[in-house]
């Protein structure tokens, strides 16, 4: 990297001008900023004490000492304590010659053997997922292939909620009024039929506290007293024991949603390396909350159910195992926990979890740096914020969610109407046209919700994220798809520039030297996002890039360029431009149509 080289000149530059000793580490070396003419800037105010002269002056002389040293360097600038380099045209057309056709451009190769466990989707089994899963599927996705490119092996792994109170529920909402209806005879995906026995079960429970209430009793009595809830903590409890009727009536509808998950990962286009599944794990989880009762890290309350006291340090008591035996989701994430080093002994554990959940993940580590887990360091919580709607926050036991798989549908649907208005589906017959929607409304999805920083709220609102204009997934896709048509014509034409050509002594238009160095900063890019875990930064940065090579193509011409090394220049930033774009996206997760 020229960076590097650039940070050895000024460390020479600085010893024959000032005497050695400097502290290199102390020196900022960054990239120009826009509105100021250069492309490197050097920040001189830590080196007054050494060279003992006036910013302006420290600057024009290693300003004018770079310039023998490195002949890239063309002019410099000096702007106060700010020396701005200024780089030839030959190191910019350098740069393009050597990367435009090297496939493994931006891609790291693996740094170490320490595996990185990520975990994404985390569904319940009594409902479909909705949009918040969709946020918390495309952030896991998408982080996961940025890790990979950077040279982490990443383990993708889901954690399936089967078991619980909440699954009790919707059980016991079918076991009263089901009727033997199934996904088959209802014409329903079985998560969705499961969803709606959910749905059920609280507007039961509701009228049931309602008449409680009612009837002289305070909303915390009536909440104990509810039948409702006594029966569903009974089928947990049988669950527990191992009832075996309630047993096959919890794999029954279990399968149910796990078919109707896996149609909505494929579509939607996300896929894990191993699935763990809560009824398996909490019992490692119960074995960890007795190891931890032994130790004394935690204790028994006089109903016999067990709590680790975290008052010293801030936070409360936390309920581990209730009074009749059963788990929470606490006991079976420490157990996922210890499962996962066992299986994999990763050097992180990172978990895409939405900020409801900071208290969990914090009690979490606590608990297991308590028990002298080795791994405990190792958990991070990947907190994102929560995506509400036009109409506000969504609630799932209300049923005012937007299902997963029907935004999916209304998506496709806005696109396939959009391309069409827009005349931009000419020519492709039935099947191709619609995986031609189907890649612009996905597209559109994904990006809409990757380009926000995963840390912040969000709202959602479809209408304008389809949009062939702005900062939009279908507006990167109509650009790579142009440059690809611009390419095929090249092709045809036998104009594209071969692998080993090498160009020289031309002078760049500033869309073309815009371009190029965007093109160069792609691989920063990917390493921020994997050290930021934000996928927002590629997202952006494909944006800005894709944006920088619509300007080059409408100022300047391409294929009727008369001058052939100029036209092979430029078709050289055009197949490299592609190229990053088709990357950007795929880490995104985007389909880049070859044509639209």
């Amino acid at each position: 990297m020229f960076e590097k080289r650039l940070l050895a000149a000024t460390d020479n530059a600085i010893s024959k001008l000032y005497g050695p000793g400097f502290d290199l580490s102390l020196l900022t070396i960054e990239r120009t900023k826009k509105e100021i003419e250069g492309d490197y800037t050097l920040v001189v105010f830590p080196l007054l004490k050494l060279s003992r002269k006036s910013p302006e002056q420290t600057a024009s002389e290693l300003g004018g000492m770079l310039l023998k040293e490195l002949s890239e360097i063309s002019s410099y600038k000096v702007i106060k304590g700010f020396l701005n380099l200024i780089m030839s045209d030959e190191f910019w057309i350098s740069f393009l010659s050597e990367n435009y056709n090297r496939d493994e451009f931006g891609v790291c190769p693996v740094l170490s053997e320490e595996k990185v466990v990520f975990e994404y989707s985390s569904p319940n089994t009594n409902k479909p997922l909705h949009l918040g899963h969709i946020r918390n599927n495309l952030l896991g996705h998408s982080l996961s292939q940025i890790l990979t490119a950077s040279g982490f092996p990443v383990i993708k792994v889901n954690l399936v909620n089967d078991r619980g109170i909440h699954i009790c529920k919707s059980m016991l909402a079918y076991m009263k009024w089901g009727e033997g209806e199934t996904p088959a005879s209802s014409g329903m995906k079985g998560d969705k039929l499961i969803g709606k026995y959910y749905v059920l079960f609280d507007k039961k429970y509701k009228e049931e506290i309602k008449d409680l209430i009612e009837k002289g009793i305070t909303e915390d009595e009536a909440g104990q007293l509810s039948h409702l809830m006594i029966e569903a903590r009974e089928i947990l409890r049988k669950w527990e024991d191992g009832d075996r009727e309630t047993v096959n009536l919890w794999k029954l509808m279990n399968g149910w949603a796990y078919e109707g998950f896996e149609v909505t990962y494929n579509r939607l286009g996300v896929e894990f390396d191993h699935i763990y599944y809560e009824s398996d794990t909490y019992l490692s989880g119960k074995e960890l909350v007795v190891e931890g009762l032994a130790k004394g890290v935690l204790r028994k309350h006089e109903d016999q159910s067990i709590w680790i006291d975290l008052t010293s340090e801030g936070l409360d008591e936390k309920l581990l195992l209730r009074s009749d035996g059963t788990s929470v989701y606490m006991t079976q994430d420490l157990g996922t926990a210890q499962i996962r080093y066992d299986d994999y002994h990763p050097s992180r554990m990172i978990y895409v979890v939405g900020n409801e959940q900071n208290y969990h993940f914090d009690v979490l580590k606590r608990i297991l740096l308590k028990l002298n887990k080795p791994y405990a360091p190792s958990i991070y919580h990947l907190s994102y914020g929560m995506v509400e709607l036009p109409e506000g926050r969504m609630k799932s036991r209300e049923g005012t969610v937007v299902d997963a798989d029907d935004l999916m549908e209304e998506m496709y649907t806005t696109a396939a109407d959009m391309t069409i208005k827009l005349g931009k589906a000419g020519g492709f017959p039935g099947k191709e046209a619609e995986k031609l929607f189907e890649a612009i409304g996905l597209g559109a999805l994904k990006y809409y919700i990757l380009k926000v920083d995963p840390r912040k709220n969000m709202l959602f609102d479809p209408k304008e994220s389809i949009d062939f204009n702005g900062n939009t997934g279908p507006f990167i896709q109509y650009t790579y798809a142009r440059i690809n048509s611009l390419i095929s014509k090249a092709s045809v034409m036998s104009q594209l520039p071969g692998k080993d050509t090498i160009l020289t002594g031309f002078s760049l238009m500033p869309s073309e030297k815009e371009t190029i160095k965007s093109l160069m900063i792609y691989p920063q890019v990917v390493s921020q996002a994997a050290d930021e875990l934000n996928p927002a930064i590629v997202a952006n940065y494909v944006y800005e890039l894709a944006k920088k090579y619509n300007q080059f193509y409408q100022e300047i011409p391409v294929l009727k360029e008369e001058n052939p090394g100029l036209r092979q220049l430029r078709l050289m930033l055009s197949v490299f431009t592609a190229s990053v774009i088709r990357k950007s996206l795929n880490l995104l997760g985007i389909e880049s149509p070859e044509r639209m």
